[in-house]
């Protein structure tokens, strides 16, 4: 029954986000904001190293990626170590999006927080954090 709870508010939070930027018109989905924002965090990663972030399959990844790069928002850079390995670089465009989404992406996050304390927050946290822990090495 928990897991059911957990899966189901995960995916309610994800719907109201991608509603949102629909509603916006941020033109990308919640996704490939996602994708955007590790870019802009972490600078420059590989593929794997951006799926392992982003707990995405290599397929799925590909697709958000190649989706980014059609919309001029990042581009693939060859890895300067490993000529099998591809680097993910914001373009400038990216990164201008990255800064003017970044206050009302936050915004829309703070919707589902509104009428928990900052307690609560981190009790919820707190319990998120050692579910995940629990299961990490199994």
């Amino acid at each position: 029954m928990y897991s059911f709870l957990l899966d189901r508010t995960a995916r309610r939070v994800k719907q109201y986000a991608q509603q949102q930027f629909n509603e916006k018109n941020f033109n990308v989905t919640v996704d490939q904001w996602l994708v955007l924002r590790h870019l802009y965090e972490h600078n420059d990663l590989n593929q794997k190293e951006l799926a392992e972030l982003l707990f995405k399959d290599t397929p799925t990844l590909t697709r958000i990626i190649d989706i980014l790069c059609e919309k001029g928002l990042t581009e693939r850079k060859m890895h300067s170590k490993d000529r099998r390995s591809f680097i993910v670089h914001l373009t400038d465009t990216g990164l201008a999006l990255v800064k003017e989404l970044m206050p009302p992406v936050s915004e829309i996050r703070l919707k589902a927080w509104e009428g928990l304390s900052e307690n609560d927050f981190q009790e919820f946290k707190r319990i998120l954090n050692s579910i995940y822990n629990n299961l990490e090495n199994n």
